[in-house]
């Protein structure tokens, strides 16, 4: 257990390879509790949430959900979050638990005449997120809703063993697999229910980590800071420059070339690229390693960093310093693990 963002959290159950690979062949629960809930309702709901929010809104029916980012005026990223549409106008913003505090005081502060109001109902939901190849057909026991009719980034409001949830499918981990919003006090029973079939992993923000990790996915204090912009991070497919001005849209606008971009990095020698080592290319500093782990299902190391423009390019070679040693290593195409 560690402390994250004021939860205790389990960073791992049996083990992170143990439930790193139970969630890539067959199924893994974690509970993510610790992240937060921001509503946003009222007449100006929509207007309010095109207007603070990256992605558009407006292409999302009741019942529907995207990933989307906070910006700052600077176009830097407050966070990266996933907005569910659950009326015509009121939403559901899930964002990260370190940043709970931040999006929410920034929100209200954008709030201006919107005819909108925001609350953070974060304490009134548990989070249980179900991942792998054979989350659905587990699932599906607990429920009377037809959950091969619930598309990639939809959602639907149903009871799961008699809690009344909203059942999302978005996950993080890559694998297929369904979230589960409920009361807060339903999500003992909900956890028990599924970890008592047996044939569920309890599994820990490690696993989480190395599986998001294989995806490519950014992770909020590691690849995304309110320094980056979207480009920087190769989230542009996000920036919807065409739906009109939002927050930070006038400097993305401008296209300004870019000095420095996230890339994929694989190791090509023994040693793990960690979090802040330097990487080289052509015996000079061109950046840093943001995450880095030995890949549980490719057996190598790989990592995610940013370095300057001129050596993003794909199968550069660079080196990475781990214990003043320069490591072998290359660019390579996310995700690691397809």
């Amino acid at each position: 257990m560690v402390e994250f963002a004021g939860w205790d959290m389990p960073v791992q159950y049996r083990g992170i390879q143990a439930e790193h690979a139970a969630v890539r062949s067959r199924a893994g629960l974690f509970d993510v509790s610790h992240m937060g809930e921001i509503e946003a309702s009222g007449p100006g709901a929509s207007r309010f949430c095109q207007r603070v929010t990256t992605n558009d809104v407006e292409r999302l029916s009741p019942s529907q959900a995207q990933y989307t980012l906070l910006l700052n005026e600077r176009a830097g990223v407050i966070d990266d979050l996933v907005i569910f549409r659950l009326e015509a106008e009121r939403y559901l913003l899930c964002v990260n638990a370190s940043r709970r505090a931040v999006d929410f005081d920034w929100l209200a502060s954008h709030a201006g005449d919107d005819d909108v109001t925001v609350r953070d109902v974060s304490d009134s939901y548990a989070l249980l997120a179900l991942q792998g190849p054979e989350a659905e057909s587990i699932l599906q026991r607990f429920t009377a809703a037809e959950l091969s009719a619930v598309k990639a980034f939809s959602f639907v409001a149903a009871e799961v063993d008699g809690v009344p949830c909203i059942v999302s499918r978005t996950g993080y981990t890559g694998e297929d697999g369904f979230e589960l919003y409920c009361p807060a006090d339903g999500g003992g029973r909900l956890w028990d229910a599924l970890v008592g079939t047996g044939e569920v992993e309890p599994a820990g923000l490690g696993a989480r980590d190395t599986l998001r990790l294989e995806k490519g996915f950014p992770l909020y204090g590691h690849e995304l800071d309110d320094t980056t912009t979207p480009p920087e991070a190769r989230l542009g497919w996000v920036t919807k420059l065409d739906k009109g001005p939002f927050l930070g849209s006038d400097v993305l606008s401008r296209k300004e070339p870019l000095r420095r971009r996230l890339v994929g990095l694989e190791m090509e020698e023994a040693g793990i690229a960690r979090e802040g080592y330097p990487v080289f290319h052509d015996d000079r500093e061109v950046g840093r390693v943001t995450s880095g782990t030995l890949s549980p299902t490719l057996g190598k190391a790989i990592a995610l960093g940013y370095v300057s423009t001129d050596a993003a390019a794909l199968d550069t070679e660079v080196q990475v310093e781990i214990r003043r040693r320069r490591v072998p290593a290359r660019t390579v195409r996310l995700p690691f693990v397809r």
